[in-house]
């Protein structure tokens, strides 16, 4: 909240943004360039809204901060969204690369992290960008860390998944310890996004339908492979965060987690137990334990009957985010949003929850922001007016009622 307490300063900890696909091109490594313009000639975007007259949010920066402003935002934490090079879609619902394709996969990441360092650069002190890596190449991953962390991307990495039939080591594996230690050591954030772990699921009907009930549970999944794989043990100083994967889930997950836990280290000591050979190797603490330490979750457009749940995820823990441009986002309601989730909560509880958690993970310079906030930021009276209906056009599922809850 701005110095006279009048206005939030808000920051959305889940926004996307990429170059259009042919402003790839000069990231790329000139040895790349043969390949790139063959690649893009005969590509076709599958994606409509990187086809629409809106595609341009994604890279036009002058617009990109007057919609925000409008939207009473100061700053964002930057995903990807368009196509990098050699990419058979956008990125985070691309599959693992293959041995084979990973030698161009990796220099079309790197052209979109050099990309995204300039793009950052147009709106100094209000830009997160989030680097992206790929896991075929550990050393590699690690030297791209340094590099991105130099170039001043401030939003840390984009932690891929590995869904079953990559062929990648699960995350739970020590062989990614040098990344953890490298994140660890320069105090980079490792982003773990929604939609970016699920298997392929064919092209059927149903598919779409079987995608939403199952992506977020896989994505959920680097929770407890870090947590009992050790990673937040070994490197203490490690921090993850979970975007776009909802926030409600944390609470019950958390206590089944630790059920398993109990269970296993319980059994570890009691040699005549049928369980004791799956507590082997397990990290010592407990996974509640590490998420209060260790991590926190990128609750984009938080929903009203997540709120409650608040204290038990942690008030500190929680990144509001609008996930602008897209769809399913908040823009242009944003505020409403916001009165939907936080009408009548403590203005402290408020205040972290939608931009100071953030600046606390991302580095941003609160009382540079507080300076923007206080022309262009939701005041306290505003946020603190219940949601009554929500707004024509809205379609945010941020805005549907009669959801509940569920099952993760």
């Amino acid at each position: 909240m701005t110095a006279d307490r009048r206005r939030y300063t808000v920051i959305s900890a889940d926004c996307h943004a990429g170059a259009d696909l042919l402003d790839y091109r000069p990231y790329l490594e000139r040895a790349h360039h043969e390949a790139f313009d063959a690649w893009a000639s005969h590509y076709i975007n599958p994606h409509e809204d990187l086809l629409a007259d809106t595609a341009d949010r994604n890279w036009n920066s002058d617009r990109r901060l007057a919609e925000l402003e409008a939207d009473g935002i100061v700053a964002e934490v930057v995903y990807p969204n368009t196509i990098p090079p050699f990419y058979p879609s956008a990125a985070l619902l691309a599959p693992a690369p293959t041995r084979e394709e990973f030698t161009l996969r990796w220099a079309g990441l790197r052209a979109h992290n050099r990309w995204l360092a300039d793009f950052c650069s147009l709106a100094p002190g209000r830009r997160a960008g989030v680097a992206q890596i790929l896991l075929n190449d550990v050393d590699e991953a690690v030297r791209e860390v340094r590099r991105t962390h130099a170039a001043g991307l401030t939003g840390g990495i984009l932690l891929p998944g590995t869904p079953p039939g990559s062929g990648l080591p699960e995350l739970h594996s020590t062989g990614y310890d040098p990344l953890w230690a490298v994140c660890a050591e320069l105090g980079v954030p490792v982003n773990h996004h929604g939609g970016s772990a699920s298997p392929p699921l064919g092209t059927e009907p149903a598919a779409r339908a079987v995608f939403m009930v199952e992506t977020t549970w896989f994505s959920h999944r680097a929770l407890w492979h870090l947590c009992f794989g050790g990673a937040f043990q070994r490197h203490p100083a490690l921090r993850l965060v979970l975007t776009e994967q909802g926030a409600g889930w944390i609470p019950p997950v958390l206590a089944t987690l630790d059920h398993y836990h109990a269970r296993l280290t319980t059994s570890r000591t009691q040699l005549d137990s049928a369980e004791a050979k799956f507590g082997a190797g397990l990290a010592v603490r407990a996974p509640s334990a590490y998420w209060r330490e260790n991590c926190f979750v990128g609750a984009s457009f938080m929903r009203p009957y997540e709120v409650p749940l608040r204290h038990r995820i942690g008030v500190d823990k929680v990144m509001w985010g609008s996930d602008y441009p897209h769809d399913e986002g908040t823009y242009p309601h944003s505020r409403e949003a916001l009165r939907a989730a936080y009408a009548g909560l403590p203005r402290e509880e408020v205040a972290a929850m939608v931009g100071g958690n953030a600046a606390a993970v991302y580095g941003f310079d609160l009382g540079f922001l507080d300076s923007i906030a206080a022309r262009v930021g939701p005041t306290a009276a505003e946020l603190a007016e219940p949601l009554g209906e929500a707004p024509a056009g809205a379609t945010s599922p941020v805005f549907v009622a009669g959801v509940v809850g569920r099952a993760w």
